[in-house]
């Protein structure tokens, strides 16, 4: 096909002619002002190689100029961004939303199949904004959808490219310089190799494939062992979800009981009267309930610590839970005083250590003999004998003097000399 702007006007009927593009919000940016360029058939759509009205913008401070990349028609098709080519609804590859919703893929990859299939699917979409094809007719969103779509903008996808003059150390422009200086990825990361046209067919998506990794390993909310627990948690609600929208979010699972709002944490506890409706709103609810944009948290609630209903024995006391402490105290143990004797007199405690004894267990000083009226008697201090040679005797009554001790009237002990060797 011809795509010369020179050509006659039957090759040129068929070329698509926008005044605005069709673009998520991550793409689109955060400034409500945002200023376009525009030029019509400026460029190839990349899917249909159809020429179209391209668009051209830049979404924030700091931040790299985007452009639209495919047709409007290719992009109603699949319900996807003309820039991103992700889901306008979910935000997520293709290959994810067709892999949960169940949906193949039958599009023409071949010139002119799928030219014709193009002209059909635009004189379809004239006057119809919803998604054409098998997507219009797709049945309601899965659990898994609901999981893993991103309900904030993600600007981190409009950074500007990697300065390659900074990465070879040569960059001289410094702050200055529109490029982003950091270390570029491992090229063999698979996500260094995305492919156009791989994520418009959801054909071996890079991204997709790590993003279906991540939903099988996803983890499971299971429920507790006490059948008795019927309460949900439900946490960061914030200030704009209120009773009424919870009641109306989990009454389809059965009768609730009551519903507690703790408006300092941003949580709140729903009560259910039977268990099976609670294990069936955990299961649906689970990492999937958004609300006025909000991803609320949803866990099992624990149960009461000092349960009233419990069985008690004998005349035990009962004892409130304590906080950090894995359940109920034991009730404290009551010893029981001792019998009275035959006359009604309770029996004297028993006697303790003499006075000036060493308690039990516990031996006497060991350089301090034991004097007794005669005199020192032998104990564990020191034996008592006849003095070593050299020495005086000591005096009557007087214990000999401990090893390396010095006293008047006896020779000194013999000093140690060192030789330097």
């Amino acid at each position: 096909m011809s795509i010369s702007k020179s050509a006659n006007t039957y090759n040129r009927q068929n070329w698509e002619s926008a005044d605005f593009p069709i673009l998520c919000q991550t793409c689109l940016g955060e400034n409500p002002y945002i200023r376009m360029l525009k030029e019509k058939y400026g460029r190839e759509c990349k899917i249909c190689e159809r020429p179209f009205t391209v668009f051209r913008w830049c979404p924030g401070a700091r931040m790299r100029y985007k452009k639209t990349e495919i047709c409007q028609t290719c992009s109603k098709l699949k319900n996807i961004c003309q820039t991103c080519l992700f889901d306008l609804e979910y935000g997520l590859p293709t290959q994810v939303r067709d892999h949960a919703l169940q949906l193949k893929d039958d599009m023409p990859k071949g010139d002119v199949n799928k030219e014709y299939y193009t002209q059909q699917a635009d004189r379809q979409l004239t006057d119809n904004t919803m998604p054409a094809g098998k997507l219009g007719k797709s049945q309601a969103a899965s659990d898994m959808l609901m999981k893993m779509a991103r309900t904030t903008p993600y600007y981190k996808r409009n950074r500007p490219h990697i300065c390659s003059f900074w990465v070879k150390g040569e960059c001289k422009r410094g702050e200055e310089c529109p490029y982003r200086h950091d270390m570029p990825s491992d090229p063999n990361d698979p996500l260094s190799h995305q492919n156009m046209k791989d994520r418009y067919y959801g054909n071996e998506d890079p991204v997709a494939e790590k993003l279906l990794r991540q939903a099988a390993s996803m983890p499971k909310l299971t429920p507790p062992e006490d059948k008795t627990i019927t309460t949900l948690y439900v946490g960061g609600l914030g200030d704009i979800v209120t009773d009424s929208d919870l009641r109306d979010q989990f009454y389809q699972f059965g009768e609730i009981r009551e519903i507690k709002i703790i408006q300092k944490q941003n949580c709140a506890f729903v009560t259910f009267t039977t268990r099976k409706s609670a294990e069936d709103a955990a299961e649906k609810t689970f990492n999937s309930l958004i609300i006025k944009g909000r991803r609320l948290r949803i866990m099992w609630g624990r149960g009461q610590g000092g349960d009233d209903s419990a069985p008690t024995q004998g005349p035990k006391s009962k004892v409130s839970a304590v906080p950090g402490l894995p359940g109920v105290l034991p009730p404290p143990t009551d010893y029981p005083p001792p019998p009275p004797d035959a006359s009604g007199h309770y029996p004297p405690p028993p006697p303790g250590p003499p006075h000036g004894a060493p308690p039990p267990g516990m031996l006497p000083h060991p350089l301090r003999p034991l004097m007794g009226p005669g005199g020192p008697r032998p104990g564990p201090g020191f034996p008592l004998g006849p003095p070593p040679p050299g020495m005086a005797p000591p005096p009557p009554g007087m214990a000999p003097p401990p090893p390396g001790m010095h006293m008047p009237g006896m020779p000194p002990p013999p000093r140690a000399v060192h030789y330097p060797s």
